[in-house]
């Protein structure tokens, strides 16, 4: 929790000292007490001693003008709200690569099938895109809310030679600068979700893709898949395809993203569900001050009925 207001707290001090005179005030009572020193008659002419009750009053009221300083600062508390206009693009590696079968069935169908519950589980109002890359890369499916079209688009996808993927954040940037007539002048908040097993060996290079994610302020997160041990079959002999994650790492280092690695499955639909957290909302500060002020005036309510049934008087 955070204070938009946090000079009011020294309000506490004042509290602190009032709390210092009731306390002294007991002992100075105490001390008054045994002046009188025929304690048997004291007993007949006093009545009892409340005791213990006397400090509830007290003690409710400190509690109240605890609350009502704490919600003089403005305190606020952090909660996580969708981003207006968010948009994600999808950069999915369709080189002949992903059919190695170290991921079963396969990675490309493993890839598919994570990638078509992530876009399910967005909030609606998330705007999604496609990017299919493998020699060149090409927008599939321009950022839209039709999360349906984008599952249908993905399942759709085949797989041919090449890795394109600098080409494949150049594409993707393209589909965010045409998202809406705002888009030039106001971009909206997006992120680039690029998932490859290898490294680029076609169309401009990492360095120059990275550059100009930087300048359109969009971050790369990358999902290095696969394993070490995998392989295709091509032109009849098996082809060792091991995961480049040093590509991808560079990548979402120099834009700003984060760099996952996934060798299954499984991890691989963890890792889009962290993405998904983390790109789905925003977090802001949002001010509480109305549930402290409710609670120091129920505690003002409180207060007053316990001074009247137990006798005290409010401090």
């Amino acid at each position: 929790m955070t204070f938009l207001s946090p000079a009011w707290l020294w309000l506490f001090a004042a509290l602190a000292l009032l709390v210092a005179g009731y306390v002294a005030a007991q002992f100075a009572r105490r001390r008054y007490a045994l002046r009188f020193t025929n304690l048997p008659l004291l007993t007949l002419v006093t009545p009892s001693e409340p005791g213990w009750r006397r400090h509830v009053a007290p003690l409710l009221f400190l509690v109240m003008m605890g609350l009502l300083i704490v919600g003089s600062a403005r305190p606020a508390d952090s909660v996580r709200i969708p981003r207006d206009r968010a948009t994600i693009i999808i950069a999915l590696d369709v080189s002949l690569s992903m059919e190695a079968d170290d991921v079963q069935p396969n990675r490309i169908a493993a890839a598919k099938e994570a990638a078509q519950k992530f876009v399910a589980d967005l909030p609606e109002r998330f705007n999604v895109g496609l990017v299919a890359f493998a020699r060149s890369a090409s927008v599939v499916v321009s950022p839209t809310t039709d999360h349906q079209a984008v599952n249908t688009s993905l399942g759709n996808l085949s797989t041919r030679a090449g890795t394109a993927i600098g080409e494949a954040v150049f594409s993707s940037l393209d589909s965010l600068r045409s998202f809406d007539q705002r888009a030039v002048t106001d971009p909206p908040p997006a992120a680039i979700v690029l998932l490859s097993d290898g490294d680029n060996t076609s169309g401009r290079s990492v360095a120059e893709a990275i550059e100009s994610a930087m300048s359109s302020r969009v971050p790369v997160s990358t999902i290095a898949y696969g394993t070490q041990e995998g392989t295709v079959s091509i032109d009849g002999r098996d082809v060792n395809v091991p995961v480049n994650k040093t590509t991808l790492q560079t990548l979402s280092d120099g834009t700003g993203g984060r760099a996952y690695e996934a060798e299954s499955g499984s991890q691989l639909r963890e890792v889009y569900e962290q993405i998904g957290t983390s790109l789905g909302y925003r977090t802001v500060n949002q001010e509480v001050t109305q549930w402290f002020v409710v609670a120091a005036v129920l505690t003002g309510l409180v207060t007053a009925g316990v001074a009247l049934l137990l006798g005290s008087r409010l401090p």
